[in-house]
């Protein structure tokens, strides 16, 4: 069973040296992702794109991606572009994340018009058709959103696609066109917005003749890695706060085993330093729950 581990990544322009020591540490201890936001209007924040390109060059064995793309800030035709030369550059390491876009407020101060919510879910669901169109293999026909001229695929295959979805209309096209789902607002296996989102991709993906199995679910995880046990791993709500590496497998395990998780994205929370948890993530949890599961 092939669970992925990875984290979410500083991404302020001061933070550039932590970004690249963590990348390479990751790297070294074996983990499998990394992510960066996508958060253009913010001015202190790294382009997520930049900052995973030059991530992926300074590593070997991790791949990248975005957490998740803004597709109104970044037209398709391009994106496949782009997707396909990181695919290229990296040896097959990136991932394409991507949401329909959130926050319009935001989005639209950098000169791109709204669109209503049920235009935005189609271009999401162009889009992920369009990237793979546009990879090897692929054929390039103009849709509503994206009407295209006369574009070649890239000889390069199609990178996998990983969707933060939220409502049931984009749900729904994660569950036909993904490879993977990361629950919004990090949501875990034992949330309410778990328990009502995951059968409409599954529904959804049946209906197009796939498996719910073909789109894994990847967690955005925030939590502390403890050097000792604490007394209580969930809040009052019933939200993972996190615990010792020995109860981050437990729990963990348990979720590969019992409820279908497929990865994790760590984002470590809690007094102790980025790096010494992440070190407990790489060097003490991965390793057990892969062998737990194995």
């Amino acid at each position: 069973m092939n669970v992925r581990f990875g984290y979410g990544s500083p991404d302020k322009v001061r933070d550039v040296p932590k970004i690249l020591r963590l990348a390479e540490q990751a790297d070294r201890d074996g983990l499998d992702h990394v992510s960066l936001s996508d958060h253009p209007y913010v001015a202190d924040l790294l382009d997520g794109y930049a900052g995973i390109g030059y991530l992926l060059g300074r590593t070997e064995r991790l791949s990248a991606f975005v957490n998740v793309t803004n597709l109104p800030l970044r037209p398709a035709p391009v994106l496949a572009r782009t997707a396909s030369s990181l695919s290229a550059l990296s040896g097959g390491r990136f991932v394409l994340g991507l949401g329909a876009g959130g926050a319009w407020d935001r989005i639209t101060t950098m000169g791109v018009p709204e669109l209503r919510p049920a235009d935005a879910v189609e271009a999401f669901e162009e889009a992920m058709k369009l990237v793979r169109a546009m990879s090897d293999g692929g054929h390039p026909e103009p849709t509503k959103h994206y009407p295209i001229g006369d574009l070649a695929p890239a000889k390069v295959a199609a990178p996998l696609i990983w969707t933060g979805s939220n409502g049931p209309k984009s749900l729904a096209a994660t569950g036909r066109q993904a490879d993977g789902w990361i629950p919004g607002r990090a949501a875990d296996w034992l949330s309410e917005r778990y328990r009502w989102s995951r059968p409409i991709i599954d529904e959804a993906a049946l209906s197009v003749g796939r498996k719910p199995s073909d789109v894994a679910t990847i967690y955005n995880f925030p939590g502390a890695i403890t050097a000792s046990p604490v007394r209580r791993t969930r809040d009052e709500d019933g939200r993972w706060i996190g615990g010792s590496p020995a109860q981050w497998i437990e729990e963990l395990t348990d979720a590969v085993l019992n409820h279908g998780a497929a990865g994790f994205t760590l984002f470590p929370t809690g007094p102790d330093a980025y790096d010494v948890q992440l070190a407990r993530w790489g060097q003490e949890i991965a390793p057990a729950v892969r062998a737990a599961v194995g």
